[in-house]
């Protein structure tokens, strides 16, 4: 099969163009043509949205569209699904998942969460208690989950659970897809230090989910598991951006915009922290060609761990910058948003709004001991409960 190069996706995205004007195309039906023509996630299979194209060639068909002025998928919107869902299902979904899951996944129409954390299992995923009981062709869940961003507006729910009691921790767990319309499942929302609630704890009674619904094998939840966590981390901290781009820009904007607020300890901050960003931004587009030959690796820890310690350092430095005007934070609004807008409100909105950076994702803890044990080689810290059955570990 000839590799597909990117003069031949500028010609697949003028095919695409010329039968789909998106000047007079309604944006779903355009959504769908693109998908259906590989043009999605063009490293993805044929048929499933992609061409079994170079990951590195995406960026041909996204610049030729967006000269084009046609409309995307919002992608901040549907993060979890593009992130984290997609790139699960397509290694661990059979055929039939992935044909029903993908292509809504990708054009917006289903939103989807992830029911990972729970209230005695954050930072220690792998001691989750969520049990599914097998039932015939079903599987009964109950339990309860926790920090769920989107489960007030998702259909689809990433879902890892407890299977088998009798076993260590991380080999019995397994790994669903969960119906959030399906009975038992309750979404209530967990305001936040910002006033709004874009995250919420979800609570399943009861819930039944086909066996057809599993992704991977009974008890292989953590092996399935650590494909989406990895793809997070990377979703998170390796997006790609602008020199200058992200949390950086609006404080140097900000710097620029107000000579009245200068001093030299905010200049020398503002310098070492947009150092600090440039190098994690150099960093980003070397771990992206790392991906363009393989799966996201523990690397993508250290991207995410970066990426949460510099919005915290620059979203405090831009309070700090405004003087008394960055303690003002005027709308306190209990909201439900679909996403996070860091940069369309105030600094005193972005300044709490990052505290959450360095738990969601994973703790910034936890991603030094991956980074420590799985980067950089160093001994792994003493698990006592390594060996021990779920049911016999202290609660």
């Amino acid at each position: 099969m000839t590799e597909v190069n990117a003069e031949d996706l500028r010609r697949r995205v003028r095919e695409l163009l010329a039968a789909h004007d998106p000047a007079t195309t309604d944006r779903l039906e355009f959504l769908r043509a693109r998908f259906d023509a590989g043009l999605a996630w063009v490293h993805f299979p044929a048929g499933l949205g992609g061409l079994d194209a170079p990951r590195e060639l995406q960026s041909v068909v996204d610049a030729e569209l967006e000269a084009a002025d046609a409309p995307d998928n919002d992608p901040r919107r549907i993060g979890i699904g593009l992130g984290m869902a997609a790139p699960t299902v397509l290694r661990f979904g059979t055929p039939e998942q992935r044909q029903r899951f993908l292509r809504p996944l990708w054009t917006g129409e289903e939103v989807w969460c992830q029911l990972f954390s729970e209230p005695g299992a954050g930072s220690d995923l792998a001691a989750l208690g969520t049990r599914a009981v097998r039932d015939g062709e079903d599987w009964v869940v109950t339990g309860q989950k926790v920090w769920t961003s989107s489960a007030h507006t998702a259909r689809w729910a990433i879902l890892v659970t407890r299977t088998d009691p009798d076993v260590p921790k991380h080999q019995g767990m397994t790994y669903f897809v969960c119906d959030m319309t399906a009975p038992g499942v309750e979404v209530r929302p967990l305001r936040q230090i910002t006033g709004e609630a874009e995250f919420n704890e979800v609570f399943l009674t009861g819930v039944r989910i086909p066996d057809a619904h599993r992704l991977g094998a009974v008890g292989e939840g953590w092996k399935v598991a650590q494909t989406t966590l990895m793809n997070e981390r990377v979703a998170i901290g390796g997006r790609p951006i602008p020199r200058e781009g992200g949390m950086v820009g609006v404080v140097a904007n900000t710097w620029r915009e107000r000579p009245d607020l200068r001093t030299p300890d905010l200049h020398d901050r503002l310098l070492k922290l947009w150092v600090d960003s440039e190098a994690l931004r150099l960093a980003g587009i070397r771990l992206r060609q790392q991906l363009a030959v393989g799966a996201p690796g523990p690397e993508g820890s250290a991207m995410k761990l970066g990426f949460a310690e510099l919005n915290q350092a620059l979203s405090g430095l831009g309070v700090e910058l405004m003087g008394e005007e960055g303690l003002r934070y005027d709308d306190w609004t209990m909201r439900r948003p679909e996403n996070v807008d860091f940069f369309g409100r105030e600094a005193g909105y972005r300044y709490l709004r990052a505290k959450g950076n360095s738990i969601e994702g994973g703790t910034s803890e936890v991603l030094r001991n991956i980074i420590a044990e799985r980067v950089l080689g160093l001994p792994s810290e003493p698990r006592v409960d390594k060996d021990v059955a779920w049911k016999d570990l202290p609660r």
